[in-house]
This record gives structure tokens, C-alpha cells and sequence, in this order.
């Protein structure tokens, strides 16, 4: 039995975790796996709320947590000079998958001395696959977006409130990897296997760090090497992630981005009646801008050589007016 397997039975009590599965739901209990109900989401909605925190015009939300002594200090992780991205290449169709990401070619080289060849790119990013940042604008619950400003904000015109170009200075913070497939010693966790505070809490241990204020939690599922052994279809319709349970953990961390290398919640999400309750909790109450569909296989690879599991993490999305979110390609230093 490892080390890792030990912290995890320690946390679960009588949860038998097998690495070549997901967890059983007979094996588990009660505070092992919370039941979260539609009532305790909205609660939420309220318990977990930042809005007024930063002021009654704040766009910003929990990327204020990321001050110039969190930056100092995540640039003095920076020991190697070794980063490596976290985008997954743009599904342009290119090697037989479906084409979500958009290129067409509007000048190629002439022969001439001095030519140029160019292009123009279309991308719905918000989905199961592009990597992209969702704003603050992206949800609203009950008529109102984070801080309490109106989803009539955002008309054919884009948002006027809460948009992508807020983040236009970028995020340049301490990232902390959660690898759970690797907690759970499997390659990628199963269709519909939620994570639960527990695991959080378990990868702290055997990871050896504490997530602090103002960082970017990165969940990894093992989602793009479940991808190479089933279809994008399939996994559309089930996958891993973040039980709502999960909420309450990520405001008392306090928390500045937080993502995965999908769409960070479970789906199905175990909440009847709300699909995305991590995702509308996050951006609507709490403020804090999602990574999605991030890769996060060489990363993990990276991390685990080194057996440190934080890095500088800088993001840079593009500064649109009005924009619901950004394809953006994250950088992790070593």
C-alpha cells in the first residue's frame, strides 16, 4: 500500500480505495461523499458570497486576492526556468477530430521578394474542449452576476459588466497542481467520478502544501489520457470533477482562479436540478474567474520529477471588450 493510499484511508475511514477503479459508492460514508441538495446551492449562493468585499463597483472579484506580495513571491518559485504550457492544442480539425477552432487562410507567399502569408481565426471557446478562461460575465443566477450586477448587462453588444478585458493586466500568481488520478494511483478518473473535500484535502497531505490565499487551484482528472482511449462524445456526457460539495473548501482557501482540464464540475453533477453548481458558484457568488480544458499531462509529469507541486503560473487573455471569457494559453515555470 503507498503513502498516498494511506493519507486517503486515514481521511475516508472505512473507504476502501481501489487504484485500478473509481471510488464505490457502498464503500464510502456519509462525510466521505455529502449529499448537496438544489436548497443547499442556493444557500451557497449567499454563504459563499464575495459580493460588496472589494466594494459595490468591483469587476475584478477574487483575482484581487493576487496582490504584489503574492507575485513577488511566486516569482521566486521560479528555480529551473523550465515552463511549459497548459493549453491543448485548438481542435481545428486538422487530425481527424471535429473542428471547433476556426483558420482560414487570406494571403499566402506570392513570388515576389518581399511577401507574407496570413490568416484569420473563429473559435467558440466555451466548451469541452478549447483551453479558455471563463469572466465573471459568463453565469448568472436569479437575474444577477457577480457583485450583484444585472445579466442585462450582457446583450448582442457583449457585457458591459464584468467582461474578459478586466483581467487584461493577466494572472501572475503561485499555481498549485491537485493531481487525483495520481492520488488515486489510476491513470484517469472514471465518467462521473466526483472529487470531494477529502481528496482535496488528501493531495494537500501526500503533495506536501497548503493552498493559500490567491492562488490558482488546478484539478487535474486525467481527462486528455481518458481521451485517447474514448471519444469526445462519450466524455461530453460524463466526466470527472468537482462534487459541490467542494465549494465551501475553495472560499475558506480563498482562492483566486480555479480550473481543470475540463469543466471542473462533475457531470452528471449529483445536484438534481442544477447542472453546474460548482461553475455557477464560483463566478456568480464567490467571483473567481475558471480555467477550462486546460492539458495538464506534461505538467503533472513535470511536477511529479521534481516532486514539487507549485509553480509560477501566468495567464494572459486577450483584452476584448465585452468578452464572456478568452482562449488562453497558461504557462507553468518551474
Amino acid at each position: 500500500m503507498s503513502h498516498r493510499t494511506c493519507i486517503l484511508l486515514g481521511l475516508f475511514g472505512s473507504l476502501m480505495v481501489v487504484a485500478s477503479g473509481p471510488i464505490a459508492a457502498e464503500d464510502t460514508d456519509s462525510k466521505a461523499r455529502p449529499k448537496v441538495t438544489r436548497s443547499d446551492v442556493d444557500a451557497m449562493m449567499k454563504s459563499l458570497s464575495n459580493w460588496g468585499r472589494w466594494g459595490a463597483e468591483d469587476e475584478l472579484g477574487t483575482l484581487n486576492l493576487i496582490t504584489a506580495a503574492k507575485r513577488k513571491a511566486a516569482a521566486a518559485l521560479v528555480r529551473d526556468g523550465v515552463t511549459i504550457s497548459l493549453a491543448h492544442d485548438a481542435s481545428t480539425g486538422a487530425n481527424g477530430g471535429s473542428p471547433v477552432f476556426g483558420r482560414k487562410m487570406i494571403a499566402l507567399p506570392q513570388d515576389i521578394d518581399f511577401t507574407g502569408a496570413s490568416d484569420e481565426f473563429r473559435v467558440a471557446y466555451h466548451g469541452f474542449t478549447e483551453t479558455h478562461m471563463d469572466s465573471l460575465c459568463h453565469m448568472a443566477y436569479k437575474g444577477r452576476m457577480y457583485n450583484g450586477f444585472s445579466q442585462k448587462e450582457v446583450t448582442e453588444r457583449g457585457a458591459a459588466k464584468l467582461s474578459v478585458v478586466n483581467a487584461k493586466q493577466g494572472i501572475f500568481t503561485r499555481c498549485v497542481l491537485m493531481d487525483i488520478p495520481k492520488l488515486l494511483e489510476m491513470r484517469f478518473l472514471e465518467g462521473g467520478q466526483a472529487i470531494y473535500p477529502a481528496h482535496l484535502e488528501a493531495w494537500e497531505q501526500a503533495a506536501g502544501f497548503k493552498v493559500e490565499s490567491g492562488d490558482v487551484v488546478l484539478i487535474r482528472t486525467g481527462r486528455w489520457a481518458r481521451s485517447k482511449v474514448e471519444s469526445d462524445e462519450k466524455i461530453a456526457k460524463s466526466f470527472a470533477g468537482l462534487h459541490a460539495s467542494c465549494l465551501p473548501w475553495l472560499k475558506a482557501r480563498d482562492v483566486a482562479v480555479v480550473g481543470s482540464d475540463l469543466a471542473l464540475d462533475v457531470m452528471p453533477s449529483g445536484v438534481e436540478g442544477v447542472e453546474f453548481p460548482v461553475h455557477s458558484v464560483v463566478l456568480v457568488a464567490m467571483g473567481t474567474p475558471i480555467l477550462d480544458n486546460c492539458d495538464l499531462e506534461a505538467v503533472s509529469e513535470a511536477a511529479a520529477a521534481r516532486k514539487r507541486w507549485t509553480f509560477l503560473l501566468t495567464v494572459g487573455p486577450l483584452a476584448v471588450p465585452g468578452g464572456t471569457g478568452s482562449p488562453v494559453n497558461p504557462l507553468a515555470t518551474f
